[in-house]
């Protein structure tokens, strides 16, 4: 084709268009408040039935189940990501981990250090958390790839 016709055909972007910043951030918080009802529904019927587990055990299976479909949900609907699972999912696990922790340090802060109440402590650790959460996953364990490179999200 002559230069003259391609200077007058659009340019055509391989990649996709992005998203707003704010359709992955809700999507995140759908999913998580989904995922957290999920489980308060599942562990608190669970923990009703005659098992012979103490409350803690089930309460932690319970939790144990919603792993992966969150992880998938997350990758799929609020990171859109294209890391392959051999990769994001171990970092996953390790960003639930440190959540934990984190919770735990946020929690112990919160509560000891500066004495609030539960409803506000309890709110400020979930906040913490949760966006300390999502912009380690949308950074590191959910970060886009492109021809075996890192592209930030």
């Amino acid at each position: 084709m002559s230069a003259a016709l391609e200077s007058l055909m659009p340019n055509v972007s391989a990649q996709p268009p992005q998203r707003p910043a704010f359709a992955g951030i809700l999507s995140f918080l759908a999913i998580g408040a989904a995922g957290a009802l999920g489980f308060l529904l599942l562990s608190n019927v669970m923990i009703a039935l005659p098992t012979g587990l103490d409350k803690w055990v089930v309460n932690s299976l319970c939790y144990g189940v919603f792993i992966l479909p969150i992880y998938l949900l997350h990758r799929r609907f609020s990171f859109q990501s294209d890391a392959p699972h051999v990769e994001a999912l171990p970092r996953y696990l390790a960003v639930q981990a440190s959540a934990l922790l984190l919770a735990t340090l946020f929690g112990f802060v919160l509560y000891r250090v500066f004495a609030m109440s539960t409803p506000v402590a309890s709110g400020l650790v979930i906040v913490l958390t949760s966006g300390v959460n999502y912009l380690v996953l949308r950074g590191w364990a959910f970060a886009r790839h492109q021809l075996g490179a890192f592209v930030p999200a």
